[in-house]
């Protein structure tokens, strides 16, 4: 008998989870509920940027299909941050040579399902959108958006990667008894712009980082597209004093960006035609429990939706699939008992992964600006280098690493409690470097 797996939603984690699934013997077919976004003109601003880091990159060598990624990602080794004034400081990210990569959601959506196609044999269907599913039974019921047409299909397994708002979820799972679910909206929304390219095709800032213009409670940032553009958002509140409320009027965009974003005003020659272009979004984390239910298990955003300020909800549904894998060749294909580990080790992870999300945008935009943070960032950096196998940087950790996330917030939470001690010392401008500075860490580490 043929093996066989359904996955509802072609985005990137259902698009790369086909490969893992054919890979493993079986026929993969895919429901998508929108139509087929390679037949549609994508544009480099339509939503923010992805940054791909280790976990993505470990997910996409599972399965050999990293050099097709690699084609349209761009390195970025560091921050660059921009004051009031125009004046810039850059920030590494990790050591000489490690980089995060952005990419375009809608580029690398579109060659993800090229790849679900040649290297994993799925067949997508496109504009057929979930309106039920049996769990049981491995049923999912589907209505094809075009003609009104309502039928099922079945399959031994069947995968919700279909995102935040999960039609297999909503539909099916939160109806089941004690379903655990939770969903918050943060205070803050988002706009796109587009900064475009030079004449000539050049970029108009340095290609090879991420920009970000902190301004306390709210913050601009760009990252850089193949084609010399910039994709570029403005997160801020809703409502209140520097917020997307008081920005009604097209002279108070204009004033606004002049005043707040100076150097970033200057090279934008169609900041209000931008500002037009993309709709005020908003964002939220979604929490929910069991990921798994009968034949079906969620994964990606629709088990664990989180803002995009660490760049790890595409890296974290990446890495669904690679413990997915591991786990299904750990049980011989056992499904109950895949799923019943998979839940329970990847939950806390979810959770961490969405507690670190919202911990970097105080970062971002409250403290990447700060002397004292940058000085902090230093003296870990210094220690991390004398001593790496007692101190690995919260952000490496995340970014440069496959530690769990779970694992990585408590060791944050931890050093961050240490660093703030070191801090405190009203000296530690001038004798951060010191062997005194350093025992004190050590000492720190030692009572812990």
């Amino acid at each position: 008998m043929e093996k066989s797996a359904i996955i509802v939603g072609a985005g990137l984690v259902g698009s790369l989870w086909a490969v893992y699934l054919s890979k493993a013997g079986y026929k993969v077919t895919i429901y998508e509920r929108r139509p087929d976004i390679r037949k549609a003109e994508i544009s480099a601003g339509k939503s923010i940027n992805l940054a791909l880091s280790v976990r993505g990159w470990t997910a996409l060598k599972g399965v050999g299909v990293e050099n097709e990624v690699d084609e349209i990602a761009i390195p970025m080794h560091g921050r660059i941050m921009h004051d009031t004034t125009g004046e810039t400081t850059y920030q590494p990210y990790g050591k000489e040579g490690q980089a995060i990569y952005s990419v375009s959601r809608g580029g690398l959506n579109a060659r993800m399902m090229n790849i679900a196609e040649e290297k994993g044999n799925a067949t997508i269907h496109y504009n057929k959108q979930c309106i039920d599913a049996d769990l049981e039974a491995g049923i999912v019921y589907l209505k094809d958006s075009e003609t009104g047409e309502e039928f099922k299909d079945q399959a031994d397994v069947v995968f919700a990667c279909d995102g935040a708002f999960s039609a297999v979820r909503y539909n099916a799972m939160q109806k089941t008894d004690r379903f655990d679910y939770k969903q918050d909206y943060i205070d803050d929304g988002y706009r796109e712009l587009l900064l475009p390219a030079n004449d000539d095709g050049s970029y108009r800032l340095d290609k090879n980082a991420l920009h970000i213009w902190p301004r306390g409670r709210f913050m601009l940032i760009a990252l850089p597209n193949e084609d010399g553009s910039f994709t570029c958002t403005l997160f801020m509140p809703f409502e209140g004093e520097n917020s997307f409320e008081t920005l009604k009027a097209d002279a108070d965009v204009d004033r606004f960006f002049k005043e707040t974003f100076p150097d970033f005003y200057e090279i934008c020659p169609n900041l209000i035609e931008s500002w037009h272009d993309h709709p005020l979004s908003s964002l939220a984390i979604v929490r929910c429990y069991p990921w798994t239910n009968g034949k079906f298990a969620l994964m990606g955003d629709a088990a664990h939706a989180t803002v995009p300020f660490y760049g790890q909800g595409m890296n974290g549904g990446f890495e669904d699939c690679t413990v997915m894998a591991s786990l299904m060749e750990k049980h011989n294909e056992d499904w109950p008992a895949v799923f019943a580990e998979y839940q329970k080790q990847r939950k806390p992870d979810g959770d961490a992964l969405q507690d670190l999300s919202v911990h970097n945008y105080y970062v971002m935009r409250d403290y990447v600006a700060d002397p004292q943070f940058l000085l902090q960032k230093k003296i870990e950096a210094r220690f991390n280098e004398m001593y790496p196998n007692k101190w690995l940087p919260l952000y490496s950790q995340v970014s440069f690493s496959n530690i769990r996330y779970s694992d990585a917030w408590n060791a944050g939470m931890h050093q961050d409690a240490i660093m703030k001690k070191v801090m405190d010392r009203p000296d530690i401008a001038s004798v951060w470097d010191s062997k005194e500075v350093e025992e004190h860490i050590l000492e720190l580490l030692e009572k812990a």
